[in-house]
């Protein structure tokens, strides 16, 4: 039988692991097909002093879409899933394909990672990008999984606690039957020293607390949706695949500030060894 394929459309970087750069090789080790689809191609994140490459002009990106669907990829994937996107005409376009996609292939999941900003940066993407997110990919989406700032951005609303939660995965106006998992929450009885995610969605909530680790990277929540998508793919739930991803982040993360990395590496054995048994 075939793997599962994935369509991943996200940023890609010759430095560095974040986007597809990040999310691809897990998915790929842990056995799924993974079509790969650009939305940005720089050199490395624009944390470094210099930044090459640019965001993928609109009619390259359609180009590269009509390809995917010239091979047949959205009649035979089993899971779509959007990251940074990086232009508004690209973003516009991002969010036909997946309609498109969906109603080719009715069995078709969604995974919206709304990559748009953080707690120490605020919004790093033009405002109505944002509410292209919010507008037309988000309403499409089977499985979301912002972080605390961008879901408190979507939706106008300070998180602060479980009902702030509830409450904001109802204003995201999802497909219907959709589950929400909020990233990196500090909620107000969250455990100290801990950060969660918390899973919303038809069965109910549950919370996923994790030790805080002293540092923030770039790729983080790239590599997160990457190994939530990865356990997915092999038919564990949704449950098992975020506690998955939360252990194997921290095992990048931890790595990475041992050698001394400015963002997430995934060389460390014990990360790669874990991937091929999902």
């Amino acid at each position: 039988m075939k793997p599962p394929l994935v369509i991943s459309i996200q940023s890609q970087v010759v430095h560095g692991h974040v986007g597809n750069s990040a999310a691809v090789f897990p998915m790929q080790a842990a056995g799924l097909e993974v079509a790969a689809i650009p939305t940005v191609i720089f050199s490395n994140t624009p944390d470094y002093p210099t930044l090459r490459g640019a965001p993928v002009p609109p009619d390259l990106f359609a180009d590269l879409l009509l390809g995917a669907d010239e091979r047949g990829l959205p009649q035979r994937a089993a899971w779509l899933m959007t990251g940074y996107i990086g232009s508004i005409e690209v973003g516009h376009m991002a969010a036909e394909f997946v309609a498109r996609c969906k109603a080719a292939n009715p069995g078709l999941r969604y995974m919206c990672d709304p990559v748009m900003g953080d707690h120490g940066p605020g919004l790093y993407v033009p405002a109505e990008l944002a509410d292209i997110m919010r507008d037309r990919l988000l309403p499409l989406a089977d499985l979301a999984t912002p972080n605390s700032f961008e879901l408190g951005h979507l939706t106008g609303r300070a998180i602060t606690g479980m009902a702030d939660l509830q409450a904001a995965a109802a204003d995201l106006r999802m497909a219907p039957g959709a589950t929400l998992v909020a990233t990196g929450c500090v909620l107000e009885d969250s455990p100290a020293d801990h950060l969660e995610s918390v899973i919303l969605g038809p069965d109910g909530a549950t919370r996923h607390p994790i030790r805080r680790l002293p540092m923030a990277l770039p790729g983080t929540g790239d590599l997160f949706a990457g190994l939530i998508v990865a356990s997915l793919g092999k038919g564990r739930s949704l449950s098992d695949a975020v506690g998955m991803a939360q252990n194997l982040t921290s095992t990048a993360l931890a790595h990475a500030d041992r050698i001394g990395a400015n963002e997430v590496v995934l060389s460390e054995p014990g990360f790669r060894a874990a991937l091929l048994t999902l």
